[in-house]
């Protein structure tokens, strides 16, 4: 067991801390709609705007350039997760790939007119790269607690994350609100705040890479064996094991379709507040930021509904939510209070779920393959969650309607809940 000391720990927090402004400011709410706004700058009379000679919608670019990157994520964690494993720079490895996530977003200051393939670039690096960082940022959560810290650490780290995320986007909400006292457009108000999530992400990286330790190697690869074919190897590995455990892998199954939804919705909802609603980017601004207060509480809420109710029906209620919210947003939403009103369920549930799903999982692990097994739980988070923005793109596309394409994310949330609700825990 390794020694870690307080000032360690606070510093893993601090990556949290670090990354969540690119994620919140980013991804939440800015980059959805302004690139949007740039493709469609750049679109013919059809809508459309082309690459390498293939038609794309331009409301569409955005959710297409989100799969892209989560897809070249499933490729590329693997091996990082093997490379962090079993080498002894993982140090390197995280500042590496944040430096890489952090100017690939400071970049996005250039992003005017109608270059919207410089914006989908380097969002697709940064989203990559961030994706990265997280997988030795979390192989950083053994070797600095113990197994019974290991939940609060990994909690504080969480909090941490949104109160950085939701520090920054503040700052940045005051910025837009703001930009005609300021002697700025709005849209330049826009191009610095998506700037300050990679300085941001740079500066605080520095605490964790000047202060995490280096230690020896635990594991070692045999002679003749690469990174990236270990951890493909070491990958499907575990997913074999899973068959060994069916209740397990049918939690899993279940998650990964949930899942989909909850994280396309995630990413699509400022756009669709921005071009079907006609929302301004200052409203959508404060309601993300309340949805983050709301997570939070949602996480506790849902918590002690699960003493209650157990944690599995506590699940479901939580997607019986979700799946209402996708009805209600396609049938009869109309309007800015409407939405706000919406987005409170959304923040509650958001954090319950989040919380409730690991917890569950947790729960389900055989003694002893708690690494391995959240190994796959993470990849899996991240490595296939570009199937829901693909869907959304592609209805999109077809229908040119934002309420078919949100609803088109309905059969995630069904599917969960039925392999769900087929799951058979006893008491656990």
């Amino acid at each position: 067991m390794y020694i870690s000391t307080k000032k360690e720990k606070i510093s893993w927090y601090f990556y949290d801390w670090a990354n969540s402004a690119f994620y919140t400011t980013v991804i939440a709410v800015f980059l959805g709609p302004y690139l949007t706004y740039i493709s469609n700058n750049a679109a013919d009379s059809q809508g459309n705007v082309y690459v390498w000679g293939m038609a794309i919608f331009a409301d569409s670019v955005f959710a297409y350039s989100v799969s892209i990157s989560v897809f070249l994520q499933f490729i590329i964690l693997p091996a990082v997760g093997a490379y962090a494993d079993y080498s002894n720079i993982k140090k390197q490895l995280l500042a590496l790939f944040a430096y890489i996530g952090a100017f690939s977003t400071m970049g996005l200051y250039f992003l005017e007119g109608n270059n919207f393939l410089l914006g989908v670039i380097l969002f697709i690096i940064a989203n990559v790269s961030f994706g990265a960082s997280i997988v030795v940022y979390n192989a950083y959560l053994n070797e600095i607690s113990t197994i019974q810290d290991r939940d609060i650490i990994s909690s504080i780290g969480w909090a941490m994350g949104y109160l950085g995320g939701g520090i920054l986007l503040l700052l940045n909400l005051l910025l837009y609100t703001n930009a005609d006292n300021l002697g700025i457009t709005q849209n330049y108000a826009i191009r610095i705040s998506l700037c300050s999530a990679g300085v941001w992400w740079a500066i605080f990286t520095l605490i964790p890479v000047i202060n995490l330790k280096t230690r020896g190697i635990t594991n070692k690869l045999k002679t003749g064996e690469n990174y990236l074919l270990f951890g493909y190897k070491y990958f499907f590995k575990n997913i074999k094991d899973l068959f060994k455990n069916p209740i397990t892998l049918q939690f899993l199954i279940a998650y990964l379709f949930y899942n989909e939804g909850v994280q396309t919705i995630i990413v699509i909802a400022a756009q669709f507040a921005r071009m079907e609603l006609n929302i301004g980017m200052d409203t959508i601004t404060v309601i993300i930021l309340l949805v983050q207060f709301l997570a939070f509480i949602g996480s506790l809420l849902f918590g002690w509904l699960a003493k209650l109710s157990g944690t599995k029906n506590s699940i479901l209620i939580s997607l019986i939510i979700w799946s209402l919210c996708v009805i209600y947003s396609f049938s009869f939403l109309s309007n800015q209070t409407e939405f706000i009103i919406l987005a409170c369920f959304l923040g509650l549930v958001l954090g319950g779920t989040q919380a409730l799903s690991r917890s569950l999982f947790s729960k389900l692990i055989p003694d002893g393959k708690e690494a391995e097994y959240f190994s796959i739980y993470e990849i899996s988070d991240r490595g296939t969650s570009w199937i829901g923005p693909l869907l959304f793109g592609i209805s999109l596309q077809l229908t040119n309607s934002y309420r078919l394409a949100i609803l088109s994310l309905i059969i995630f949330f069904l599917i969960g809940i039925m392999f769900l609700y087929r799951l058979r825990i006893g008491t656990r």
